[in-house]
């Protein structure tokens, strides 16, 4: 099959939608699919996927991310010349509408991503009152697709309730040979400022309000105020990186990590922090759980989906932020219940790997190009 994939971010950005759009498109080329990338950023290649360059402007608030912009004449210009068994669009932006218009007009058939709750986002930054517009700009955007994926069953059944009945759920998948308890690094711990068996909590994303971040810092207080010696990590950057650094003097900040630099931090820590409710998933959660972390997360996303309470980590009502509290001070006290459940996750973690996630993927897009309507209807090599 030839696939083209639309996206307004890509490696290097360091994003759940980045890393996941990468994922799937590597993981189709390792099985012999031609793939390419628009997204902005010039053209190139990425390994086995080609990288088609797409016009974009620096995101507010956020320099070093660009969205696309509007690129139909390219677009049409290109797939006529070589036509895509199926286009894969992953943001809902000015080139990810302007994709979607040109597989319409083209007659190819479109799968869309479901990977960003905008619309909650908008209380976050000030434009509240935009929030049902931008809900009902992703929800037509999606309708006009011929398959939307997502990545839990609740979010299936919330957008098949919004008027969306071409709706499936594909899974995400986690590297557990990069994310494991054994890159646990005593160095990495000591660089930290802890010392022996003192607690650090972690959390690891974008530093944003939509994060929920101040959450996860009360609950370290809380424990700080009995255990003096523990110590909460932050992993990420983003908007509010200075302002909650300063806010928050006793909290340590160490910016972006990626790969086996990332997996080390995930192994030196004792238990993570998930407060976010603004994900659609959050990869982060089942990063945590490969590396044999203990986890406190709302029941939402990721965690609903992956996580039994009291088993592979705890899970609390998405109304309750004193509960969050209390489950992190108490998993926090007690290392015993967070190393089972810690082994806990890292086995239900094994249950998600990447290559199962990737023929899922193909079987989709198979299934999707075979059943177009006959005069449409492309070979599938």
């Amino acid at each position: 099959m030839r696939i083209t994939f639309v996206t307004e971010t890509w490696p290097p950005q360091v994003n759940g939608v980045a890393l996941t759009v990468r994922t799937l498109a590597e993981g189709l080329a390792a099985r012999d699919c031609e793939v390419e990338v628009v997204r902005p950023g010039a053209d190139g290649r990425d390994g086995k996927v080609g990288l088609v360059c797409a016009r974009g402007v620096a995101m507010p608030r956020y320099p070093s991310v660009q969205f696309g912009l509007p690129a139909g004449n390219a677009l049409r210009r290109r797939w006529n010349a070589r036509r895509p068994d199926a286009i894969y669009i992953a943001t809902e932006g000015p080139l990810g509408a302007s994709a979607m218009r040109t597989a319409n007009a083209l007659d190819i058939p479109v799968l869309t991503g479901f990977h960003t709750r905008f619309h909650d986002y908008a209380a976050h930054y000030g434009i509240g009152l935009l929030a049902p517009l931008v809900r009902n700009h992703l929800l037509g955007f999606h309708r006009r697709a011929q398959m939307t994926l997502v990545p839990t069953r609740a979010l299936q059944a919330e957008l098949m309730d919004a008027g969306i009945d071409h709706v499936q759920k594909l899974r995400r998948g986690v590297d557990t040979t990069l994310f494991s308890p054994e890159r646990r690094d005593p160095a990495l711990r000591r660089s930290w400022g802890v010392h022996d068996d003192a607690l650090v909590m972690l959390c690891v994303g974008r530093i944003a309000a939509e994060k929920n971040l101040g959450l996860a810092v009360q609950a370290f207080r809380a424990l700080h105020a009995h255990r003096p010696a523990s110590r909460i990590v932050l992993v990420g950057d983003g908007p509010q990186h200075e302002t909650l650094a300063s806010a928050y003097p006793d909290a340590l900040f160490v910016g972006t990590k990626r790969e086996a630099e990332l997996a080390a931090h995930y192994a030196s820590a004792d238990l993570f922090l998930f407060p976010s409710l603004s994900e659609t998933f959050g990869n982060v959660v089942l990063e945590a759980m490969a590396s044999g972390l203990a986890l406190v997360a709302f029941d939402h996303a990721a965690a609903q989906e992956h996580v039994a309470n009291g088993v592979s980590g705890l899970v609390v009502p998405p109304t309750d932020a004193r509960g969050f509290i209390t489950s992190a001070y108490q998993l926090g006290l007690d290392p015993e219940t967070r190393r089972l459940l810690g082994a806990n996750a890292r086995r239900a973690a094994l249950r998600c790997p990447p290559d199962a996630v990737i023929a899922e993927f193909e079987k989709l897009l198979t299934s999707l190009v075979r059943g177009y309507p006959d005069d449409h209807l492309r070979a599938v090599a």
